[in-house]
């Protein structure tokens, strides 16, 4: 399996790569699909499904295209 990558996608989530588990801050699982290669988690906090992204960003009108500074 390649390293985690985090993508900080605009306007939209952060896409997971590489992963097979989300936990909370207690250390409970959350339920994902091991056949997805990536998970989408919300940053616009607007989501119905937290931590993942179900596209509510969308709607809310979320806007950020953060970039690295190098």
């Amino acid at each position: 399996m390649a390293d985690p990558k985090i993508r900080v996608l605009d306007n939209g989530p952060l896409l997971v790569e590489g992963v097979t588990c989300v936990e909370d801050a207690e250390g409970n699982t959350f339920t994902v699909n091991p056949e997805k290669t990536s998970v989408a988690l919300c940053r616009c906090g607007a989501t119905a499904n937290r931590p993942f992204c179900d596209g509510a960003h969308k709607r809310a009108g979320f806007s950020a295209c953060d970039r690295a500074s190098g």
